[in-house]
């Protein structure tokens, strides 16, 4: 064989090998960029439907507190939110959710409290602070790990 077909054909097999890698290289850059983009698209939803979640329950808690007047369709709208949440959450946030409804209903059907015994229920702290006056403090804590889980490598 001639010197310059070995010549050429190592030109050849070295630019094919040049581009193939150059090609699957990119593909798999890519391919990241599409996941990554994809989990902060998934971790944004999460983000919202949790801030929604927080925002509407607080309401709806407060409005407990104070009165026994059930608001339907604010109760609904936490349902619907916890219906999505089945959707992408993680068991123990859902339960949780599920947990700051239940009690957000069971506050409706307990005595009103004054803005004194509030006041009290503050002072008091402990765990009646955490299930009394801060009914979301769980839910929160297990959004925000939850989260987090999807920044950590």
């Amino acid at each position: 064989m001639d010197v310059a077909y070995v010549s050429a054909l190592s030109a050849f097999a070295g630019s094919v090998v040049g581009g193939l890698t150059a090609g699957i290289t990119s593909w798999l850059g890519l391919r990241a960029q599409a996941r990554a983009g994809q989990l902060a698209r998934e971790m944004s939803r999460r983000d919202d439907l949790y801030k929604d979640f927080i925002v509407a329950a607080s309401k709806a808690w407060g409005e407990a507190i104070l009165s026994n007047e059930p608001q339907m369709q604010e109760l609904v709208a936490l349902y619907a939110m916890i219906s999505r949440m089945r959707v992408v959450s993680l068991p123990r946030t859902l339960a949780c959710a599920e947990k700051v409804v239940d009690a957000t209903i069971d506050t409706y059907f307990a005595p009103n409290k004054t803005i004194r015994e509030l006041h009290e229920m503050v002072k008091r702290g402990g765990s009646e602070k955490a299930a009394g006056i801060d009914p979301l403090k769980e839910f929160s804590d297990l959004a925000r790990a939850e989260l987090q889980a999807f920044t950590s490598p």
